[in-house]
């Protein structure tokens, strides 16, 4: 269905390609996931075979991909659109109508779809990603989990050959991610969709693949095999799969029921309690209360998005705040900053009152990252976004490259933000907001396309700020990031917040917030590799 025959692209005056020596085939009705580190070109990938690149990214593509006998260089995006379908990262750049209804009906109006079909098929895919109670809502009232089920809706109705993914469920629920999975499934082995998808959270979804290709690093030939074979040699895995690494198991366990079979000897070598981490607010450098927030309702119109939250921070203390997409996470976050004004109750920021405290004066006390890095983005190029965030903060020069370095090396200074992955402007947002070291640092789903090495060294990153007395409150849909390096999690359900503790308690408590290990070593309380390593080895 897709040829790829040498192809290459190369952008620009770059040193080397995006992408080189890629010859491969992806069959019809096969559900095909590309892996790698990010900035390896996977995105880059997934534009040859819609049109995009080179056609509106610009660039030089050598080479040749066909798209059901279609070539991708004399066919532009909008000659393909009957046979591939597209989901970007970013579900906004897609939208062109004002509801969710329009917009699942705007592909089928532009191919020419007779009215009666088009009825159907809205109908159908509302049901299919459960979005039929906002069929009327506005698109910008949504949830950054909504806006992508909506993104995603809106191929669907096409019925399209091909469905092209990037990060399909960087920004969903786990229960939401499952449900977009299945969909996916069902289009592939009931109607012989050919879906080729890049997904950083491979806990997600690597059991689904039919094959996986591997990019292993930037220009490199792409490497394809049958997950387990790709999984044994990639850099980038799941916790499922670190773990049937570390315990010897062959082959590799793809799926936590797979690793569940074979645990047995490993939990009989495995200590029945695990000592947590807490909080070293021992080690506080700051003077500065964190937050408080007491009795907060939040409404947008007639809509009440927080009832009654009463919650603190602690220095050193790291809090993942969950829940399903729509919750209220993202809100309880900008309330911080002084982006909602409290309908009741308060809210207060190092002893400031956000809504009413200057920007300036109010980056003393608080950080933002939000899910959308773009914006806080507006220099032309990655060293002057790092030079403007370093005066802005009062930082030594220099304070907000070398973050960059450390979350996402090989990025030069004379890069334009907008030619990064989502995952590198993820990282040069957080480096912008951690150069003012705030008290308190709040980040909206901040492993949204991240790789798990760009991941672990976050996780070390926010270890170091919190052992120095900063609290730092997470709102993510990422289960394992929560287990990693949470010391509390507060689960919030329709704007309440219906569970507080202990990570440990709340996350094993909870199947759709276990991450993988707790599920496949229950009852025991092991919640990631790492811990389940350092006990081997103290055992040994």
């Amino acid at each position: 269905m897709i040829r790829f025959e040498q192809v290459s692209v190369t952008y620009g005056d770059a040193a080397r390609p995006a992408l080189d020596g890629v010859d491969l085939t992806v069959p019809e009705g096969e559900l095909c996931l590309l892996v790698g580190p990010s900035g390896v070109g996977k995105s880059t990938l997934l534009g040859t075979v819609s049109g995009l690149v080179p056609h509106f990214t610009g660039g030089t593509l050598r080479g040749r991909v066909t798209v059901a006998g279609r070539d991708t260089r004399t066919h532009r995006p909008r000659e393909l659109a009957d046979v591939v379908g597209t989901v970007g990262q970013d579900p906004l750049a897609h939208f062109v109508t004002d509801t969710v209804e329009d917009e699942l009906a705007y592909g089928m109006e532009s191919l020419g779809v007779a009215p009666a079909v088009m009825r159907r098929r809205v109908e159908e895919t509302l049901d299919l990603l459960g979005l039929a109670a906002l069929r009327d809502r506005p698109l910008a009232t949504l949830s950054g989990g909504q806006q992508q089920r909506v993104a995603i809706g809106s191929v669907l109705t096409t019925h399209p050959k091909v469905l092209v993914l990037d990060e399909p469920t960087s920004a969903l629920d786990p229960g939401a991610a499952e449900e977009v999975l299945a969909v996916l499934q069902r289009l592939v082995h009931d109607l012989g969709t050919t879906v080729l998808m890049a997904e950083h959270r491979l806990e997600r979804v690597v059991q689904y693949a039919d094959q996986v290709i591997l990019l292993p690093g930037p220009g490199e030939a792409p490497v394809t095999g049958t997950p387990a074979d790709m999984m044994a040699i990639s850099p980038v895995r799941p916790p499922v799969v670190s773990l049937g690494r570390l315990a010897g198991w062959d082959p590799l366990p793809l799926s936590v029921r797979d690793a569940r079979r074979r645990a047995t000897g490993l939990k009989e070598r495995l200590p029945e309690t695990v000592v947590l981490p807490k909080p070293r607010a021992e080690s506080r450098t700051t003077t500065t209360e964190p937050a408080t927030v007491t009795n907060l309702s939040v409404r947008h119109g007639r809509t009440t998005a927080l009832r009654d939250i009463t919650l603190s921070t602690a220095p050193g203390e790291i809090t993942a705040v969950m829940g399903r997409n729509g919750a209220g996470k993202s809100t309880l976050l900008r309330s911080l900053v002084g982006m909602h004004r409290p309908a009741s109750g308060s809210v207060r920021v190092g002893g400031a009152v956000p809504h009413r405290t200057a920007p300036a004066e109010l980056l003393r006390h608080v950080g933002l990252v939000p899910q959308e890095p773009r914006d806080l983005l507006y220099a032309d190029t990655v060293g002057a976004e790092c030079a403007a965030a370093d005066e802005d903060a009062g930082a030594e020069p220099g304070t907000c490259r070398a973050l960059v370095s450390e979350l996402l090396p090989g990025v030069p200074d004379a890069t334009h933000p907008r030619d990064l992955s989502e995952g590198q402007r993820l990282a040069l947002a957080l480096a912008v907001v951690l150069a003012a070291r705030p008290p308190l640092l709040l980040l909206d789903e901040p492993t949204r396309g991240l790789d798990y090495a760009a991941k672990e060294r976050l996780v070390e990153i926010l270890r170091g700020l919190a052992a120095e007395g900063h609290a730092i409150l997470l709102a993510t849909h990422d289960v394992e990031l929560a287990a990693e390096l949470a010391h509390r999690v507060v689960v919030i359900a329709e704007g309440e917040v219906v569970a507080d503790g202990p990570t440990a308690e709340v996350v094993v408590a909870s199947p759709a917030f276990a991450p993988q290990v707790a599920k496949i070593l229950a009852p025991l309380p092991w919640l990631t590799v790492p811990q389940v390593k350092a006990a081997l080895e103290e055992a040994r």
